[in-house]
C-alpha cells in the first residue's frame, strides 16, 4: 500500500510538488501538470530536467494523469481519437523511462443531444478503447479508467457494459471516491437521481487497480459538464470515503491511494500568506488528514480481525 496525489494541485513547479510530496513522507506524485502543462505535453527538454529531478530526490511518478479520451473530447468526432492515439504514443517512453506503470484515461465525452444510450456510438467507443488498451498491453502499461464525467460513467449499467466488452488485463478501473457524488445515474427516465459513490464502488469494486482520494458534497447543475460542488477533507463529504476504505482494506486491497483534493486554498488566509503558499498548505494539511484517517481505518480493521 502506497500514498500518492495530484501534486499540480500543491504547486505548479515540479520543485514544490517534490517538496510536498516529502513534506508528506510520500515516494510518489500521480503526474498531471507540470507548470501548466500536462506531461505528456512538455518539451522533450522540459521532461529530462523533470525526470532528472524526481531522479534526485527519490521521488517516482507512479501514473501518469493524461487527458486521453477525456471528458472534454467529443466521440463523434475523429480528432478526438486521434489527439487520444497520440497523447498515448507520447506518454509511452516517458513512462517506460520512468518506470510508470499506469496511465489514467476515460471514454471521453457525454453527447448531450444524445440518449443516455446509444449502440453505434457506443460500438466506436469500445472500439477505439481496445486500440488504446493494445498500445498499452505491447507497451507493458496498464490503461486505468476513471470513473469522472465521461460517457461510460454515466450509469452502473453502462460500466457493466464496458467491463464485459473490453477483457484484458491492461484495462482496469481507478475509482474516485468523489465523483459520483457530482454524477447523474443514467439508467430509465428523467429526472435522474444522482449516483453513490458506495453503489458505484460496489458495481467496479472487482476491477479497480487504483484509488482516488476526494470528497464532497453536491451544490447545485450548472448546465456545463461539472456541477457546483463543496469539496472537503477527506471523511468529511458524501463519498463514503471511511466506508469504502475499510472494505478495500478488509477484502485485501494493497495499492495505491491518490488524493485529489479539489480545495484550493480555501482553508487559509490569502491575505497573509498568498494564494501559492496557501494552496500548498491546503494540499498538505488534506494529505496529512488523510493519513490520519487511514491510520483510524486500519486500527477498526484490525480491531475486527
Amino acid at each position: 500500500m502506497y500514498f500518492s496525489g495530484f501534486a499540480d494541485e500543491a504547486a505548479d513547479s515540479i520543485e514544490k510538488q517534490i517538496q510536498v510530496t516529502k513534506e508528506l513522507g510520500w515516494q510518489y506524485i500521480e503526474s498531471r501538470n507540470i507548470d501548466g502543462t500536462n506531461i505528456t505535453e512538455i518539451s522533450e527538454e522540459k521532461f529530462e530536467d523533470v525526470y532528472q529531478k524526481l531522479e534526485a530526490a527519490g521521488i517516482k511518478i507512479n501514473c501518469f494523469g493524461s487527458a486521453v479520451a477525456n471528458w472534454g473530447k467529443d466521440p463523434r468526432d475523429e480528432k478526438s481519437f486521434t489527439e487520444s492515439r497520440e497523447e498515448l504514443k507520447r506518454a509511452i517512453p516517458r513512462m517506460q523511462k520512468l518506470g510508470t506503470k499506469m496511465i489514467r484515461g476515460m471514454s471521453f465525452g457525454i453527447p448531450r443531444d444524445l440518449a443516455p444510450r446509444n449502440p453505434e456510438l457506443e460500438k466506436k467507443i469500445i472500439s477505439e478503447l481496445k486500440i488504446l488498451t493494445a498500445m498499452c498491453e505491447d507497451a507493458g502499461i496498464t490503461y486505468v479508467h476513471e470513473n469522472c464525467m465521461n460517457y461510460f460513467s454515466q450509469s452502473y449499467q453502462h460500466m457493466d457494459y464496458l467491463l464485459n466488452e473490453i477483457d484484458s488485463p491492461n484495462f482496469k478501473i481507478v475509482f474516485d471516491t468523489g465523483n459520483p457524488v457530482m454524477a447523474d445515474n443514467k439508467m430509465g427516465s428523467e429526472p435522474y437521481q444522482k449516483q453513490t459513490s458506495w453503489q458505484a464502488y460496489q458495481q467496479l469494486k472487482d476491477r479497480i487497480a487504483y484509488v482516488h482520494i476526494k470528497d464532497c458534497v453536491f451544490k447545485e447543475d450548472t448546465g456545463e459538464i461539472f456541477p457546483e460542488m463543496d469539496y472537503k477533507f477527506a471523511g468529511q463529504g458524501d463519498g463514503q470515503v471511511k466506508k469504502i476504505i475499510k472494505d478495500l482494506l478488509e477484502n485485501g486491497y494493497d495499492g495505491g491511494f491518490s488524493i485529489e483534493p479539489h480545495m484550493g486554498a480555501v482553508y487559509h488566509d490569502q491575505a497573509e500568506s498568498g494564494e501559492e503558499k496557501a494552496k500548498y498548505n491546503t494540499y498538505l494539511e488534506y494529505g496529512k488528514r488523510f493519513m490520519q484517517l487511514m491510520t483510524e481505518i486500519k486500527a477498526e480493521v484490525n480491531k475486527k480481525d
